[in-house]
């Protein structure tokens, strides 16, 4: 008897169903919150949307990108590492938003001043040596004033010194592919060995513009930092863009003799977000002027073009074989808006790329193939599809409901 149950275990577990033909795949947007994943930024594109500046630029390197998106508009010397001045506190404060998110920091910690925090040139907030103020005003005034004094400050409150907090620095500009930069400090004062790139600038600040908590700082115009002791001092944002330009919310700015004038700012204009980088300028208003006609044409050429969303369901099922099921469902797995010349939306075709089947088993969440976005024959994204449900495999499944149902017979034939 006990040979002739094993018998009928095998069979159960080496039967398998034929794959069925799917339906035509095309799709059809009904979310499927299996599917869905946490929105996070795209990386910046290697390319470019033109090759050609639409208009002279006075400037060392330059480069305009999307936020959202990620898609650089035009370029010029973007790979080319250049000092940026205080344009390094990008990743300073990067560091500390990033930190704050965390919970390893919070905005009212009180930070004791160090002398040699207080000792910083250039720009400053003018802090003593012992005074105690919040990180929350630490950042602020890095954000608002460019204040060297109080980036060192906040990164000694951080990571102990400055010189580990420029480890971190490092860190971050590595797990970012910033190929093109390297930190000595943490202020943007001339050192030798500190370069970076428009490229690895714009991925930095775009990080930082991703923030919520910046956009509290970076829109203040003037205000008093009260010292405690009778002293205050005036934040004055050194981003003259934010009164000049209409939708400007954010930016950095640096000057130095070796960097000329720098500035990453940001704008946003129905919806769309926009990065201007411009790296060594000859003066503080050319470098302003030409940021401001970066924005206008990319806000007057181009626009977003929501193309999918996370969640959306292909139409038909993918076969799959030797499947407790005969097809498993299919969503895209990731979110995907273009930046798109104004007028050219129609172009854009969605091209399934999909295996002819999938042998079990099969995960939710499984990639299992992908959606090609076409224009004009030219692939220009892909969106990652993923099976929306588990597939067991057919034969196994039976097997071991049989085996465990029939277990107290097994028993019994061996006695």
């Amino acid at each position: 008897m006990r040979l002739g149950i094993i018998t009928l275990l095998l069979a159960l577990l080496l039967a398998a169903p034929i794959a069925c033909a799917s339906d035509a795949i095309d799709l059809n947007p009904a979310p499927t919150p299996e599917a869905e994943l946490p929105a996070q930024l795209p990386p910046l594109s290697p390319s470019v949307l033109e090759e050609a500046l639409p208009f002279n630029a006075n400037c060392g390197a330059l480069l305009l990108a999307e936020q959202q998106s990620g898609q650089i508009i035009f370029a010029m010397n973007p790979d080319s590492p250049r000092p940026v001045a205080s344009v390094t506190k990008v990743m300073t404060i990067l560091l500390a938003l990033e930190m704050l998110d965390a919970g390893r920091l919070r905005l009212e910690d009180p930070v004791s001043v160090s002398k040699t925090a207080a000792g910083m040139g250039g720009s400053q907030v003018l802090l003593d040596v012992g005074e105690r103020q919040t990180a929350a005003t630490l950042l602020k005034s890095m954000i608002v004033g460019s204040a060297n004094d109080a980036a060192v400050a906040l990164a000694e409150a951080m990571y102990g010194s400055e010189a580990a907090c420029v480890e971190a620095m490092n860190a971050r500009a590595a797990e970012l592919g910033m190929e093109g930069t390297h930190f000595v400090n943490c202020t943007g004062l001339p050192a030798e060995g500190q370069h970076t790139t428009a490229r690895d600038v714009a991925v930095m600040a775009r990080q930082m513009f991703s923030h919520d908590l910046y956009y509290e700082y970076s829109k203040i115009w003037m205000e008093d930092l009260d010292h405690g002791d009778g002293r205050a001092t005036q934040l004055v944002n050194t981003n003259k863009l934010l009164r000049l330009y209409d939708g400007c919310d954010g930016g950095k700015t640096g000057s130095t003799q070796e960097a000329g004038y720098c500035v990453a700012v940001t704008a946003t204009r129905g919806g769309m977000r926009l990065v201007a980088v411009v790296l060594g300028a000859p003066s503080g208003a050319e470098r302003f002027d030409l940021a401001a006609r970066m924005l206008d044409h990319g806000f007057a050429n181009y626009r977003l073009y929501p193309v999918a969303r996370a969640g959306t369901r292909v139409r038909g099922e993918l076969p799959v074989t030797g499947g407790a099921k005969s097809g498993v469902g299919l969503a895209l797995l990731s979110d995907l808006t273009l930046l798109v010349r104004k007028g050219e939306e129609q172009d854009i075709r969605l091209v399934p790329d999909l295996p002819e089947s999938v042998p079990a088993p099969v995960a939710a969440g499984d990639r299992v193939g992908s959606v090609a976005v076409v224009r004009d024959g030219r692939t220009l994204a892909e969106i990652p599809v993923a099976a929306c449900e588990s597939v067991e495999i057919r034969g196994i499944a039976r097997g071991i409901e049989a085996f465990w149902r029939l277990w107290p017979l097994l028993g019994e034939g061996a006695a």
